[in-house]
């Protein structure tokens, strides 16, 4: 399948994630590897992970048709980003429009009841979602919208292998596991595997599971509207009442660019971490004052149509004072 974007839509991106001139299609570049974790690094640094349609917004709704998704990021040119099905289904297309062989598939993730840490044997239903990209003969995951936790390059398909994850200590990998949920565990008739992403804090740290997928599987953006739509909705997922944004920071450009940190807010605290260490900047009290964090530390400049969605929502922050 095509991209649903057109070529000067592919170059009006690509100016706006501040891609030199050198990277346009107009000049001939090499989508090898290197450009690919190029334009990796600047997609997550300008879109942030948030949720803020759910919550700031009149109809408290997300959409995930492509045209949509490009004039929300892109054409309205506000820092908006979006959760996972938003910013993963548009650097789909823009990887279509470029000429990567790539689609889509869902993927089952652990829940974090303490301490925003996975545990327990229990994978979700398909919750989340990753690009599968191949290119000089290897197959990599390409995860942009999984927050803060999520790896800040292309992973190779490749079990086992090591990764350091561009701020402090973390490292990730994937290993190759059957996972509990499984009934069906027999190779020699067909059962399948997954990829399990894991991370570790330090050297000295076990490793620990995040989520599970399976590259092999292709879904299609009709399976995401259903996804989406319970996931935006449904009371009993926790983004329809925590409002949630986490942006990565970048130096550099081009070749040269990298993740140094990462910005987050969930519900009312406010957090950075720029050495590995994460920190507590602020606790926002009113909906004042979260609205000008999103501006200050984000980048995101919500319309007043949108700050008033939030008005008599179960997020909003009430404090002791009320926005004019």
């Amino acid at each position: 399948m095509e991209s649903a974007y057109t070529p000067e839509q592919l170059s009006q991106y690509l100016r706006h994630i501040g891609f030199p001139e050198s990277f346009q299609p107009s000049s001939n570049p090499t989508l090898d590897l290197s450009y690919l974790k190029a334009l990796f690094v600047h997609q997550i640094t300008t879109f942030p992970y948030e949720n803020l349609s759910i919550h700031y917004s009149p109809k408290h709704e997300i959409i995930i048709e492509p045209q949509a998704l490009f004039a929300k990021m892109v054409t309205a040119n506000r820092g908006r980003g979006g959760y996972c099905m938003e910013v993963s289904i548009l650097f789909n297309h823009i990887l279509r429009a470029l000429g990567f062989s790539v689609h889509l598939t869902g993927v089952r993730i652990r829940p974090r009841p303490v301490n925003n840490e996975p545990s327990g044997t229990y994978y979700s239903g398909l919750v989340h979602i990753v690009n599968i990209v191949q290119t000089d003969g290897q197959k990599y995951a390409l995860d942009v919208g999984f927050g803060g936790d999520g790896p800040t390059f292309p992973m190779p398909l490749v079990p086992e292998v090591i990764h350091h994850n561009s701020i402090g200590t973390q490292e990730i990998r994937y290993i190759r596991d059957f996972i509990p949920n499984q009934r069906f565990q027999d190779e020699s008739k067909g059962a399948m595997k997954n990829w399990i992403y894991q991370y570790r804090n330090s050297v000295d740290k076990p490793w620990n599971s995040y989520y599970a997928f399976n590259d092999d599987c292709e879904f299609f953006e009709q399976d995401f509207v259903h996804l989406s739509y319970y996931l935006s909705q449904s009371t009993e997922q926790h983004q329809t009442h925590r409002v949630l944004g986490i942006r990565f920071l970048r130096e550099g450009e081009g070749f040269e660019a990298k993740v140094v940190g990462k910005v987050m807010l969930s519900v009312d605290e406010v957090k950075r971490n720029l050495t590995g260490k994460t920190e507590l900047v602020m606790v926002c009290r009113t909906e004042e004052e979260r609205v000008r964090v999103w501006k200050e530390m984000f980048g995101i400049e919500l319309t007043e149509e949108e700050v008033a969605g939030i008005r008599g929502w179960r997020a909003e922050l009430k404090g002791d004072q009320v926005l004019n």
